[in-house]
């Protein structure tokens, strides 16, 4: 791909990529966003973190892309190379423009990037933030703050968020490509890196976004809101399965961070 020999044995310096991607469409009639989003997740398979930052600055700067894939792209690299006061400018930025509107994915990266660094305290804001806003987590971000409550001793506030959320019965997985459903693991029986680091599911959900996303242009916000829906659709279908898997009685609505300056 030309864009990627454009970028790939230059130095890391932003002015050196941005002029040799301002050269490779300069005779462009029209920005080429396919291909810059498919040079992206070139890079992001490939880990290049660096690059996929600036190549997605630059692209933000010629006001293009401008999607919650992008955005969530960006946030994750930030993390992966290490420069977190830049991804929490970001999640703050857009956490104050969308709210109610913000993504499951993102609430969960947050408390992932937090988790990973032992950052306990701000892990709990983005979590009540969560069940302000009345965002169900999902069994990641469930066991991530559930590990911590253990961690830090506090027995009772785990107690109250595995009522509030039981783990469940059923969970979906990606199997060779197919999403199928399987016998899930209860929350004592997780490895580290399962629903804590990282999650299968998630991982390849951000896969297929990032991938389907290559195909959106600025010319066509509808289908921005259309890729989000179908998402919840999807966690709507999960969550009417998990929801007959046990019949347990309605828990409380009370969240389960009422003193979060305490922790």
């Amino acid at each position: 791909m030309m864009i990627l020999w454009a970028i790939k044995e230059l130095s890391n310096v932003k002015e050196e990529v941005y002029g040799a991607l301002d050269s490779f469409i300069a005779w462009e009639l029209e920005f080429p966003l396919v291909i810059v989003k498919k040079a992206l997740v070139i890079l992001e398979d490939e880990r290049e973190w660096r690059k996929i930052i600036q190549v997605t600055k630059w692209m933000l700067s010629k006001g293009q892309g401008r999607t919650m894939g992008t955005y969530f792209s960006l946030l994750n690299a930030l993390a992966e190379d290490n420069r977190l006061d830049e991804a929490e400018e970001l999640w703050s930025k857009l956490f104050m423009e969308h709210l109610e509107g913000t993504p499951r994915k993102f609430f969960n990266k947050m408390i992932s990037i937090y988790y990973k660094r032992d950052m306990h305290h701000k892990l709990f804001e983005v979590f009540a933030d969560m069940e302000e806003l009345g965002v169900k987590p999902n069994i990641s971000i469930v066991n991530m703050v559930g590990k911590v409550f253990l961690k830090l001793g506090m027995k009772d506030k785990y107690e109250k968020l595995v009522k509030k959320y039981p783990p469940p019965e059923w969970e979906f997985r990606y199997i060779k490509g197919r999403r199928v459903k399987v016998k899930a693991k209860q929350l004592n029986e997780l490895s580290e890196g399962e629903g804590g680091f990282s999650s299968d599911e998630d991982d390849i959900d951000d896969k297929m976004e990032s991938k389907s996303e290559m195909l959106l242009s600025d010319e066509e916000p509808n289908k921005v809101g259309e890729h989000i829906s179908e998402e919840e659709e999807e966690e709507e279908e999960e969550e009417e399965l998990l929801g007959t898997n046990q019949g347990q009685d309605e828990t409380s609505g009370e969240p389960c961070l009422d003193h979060v300056d305490s922790c």
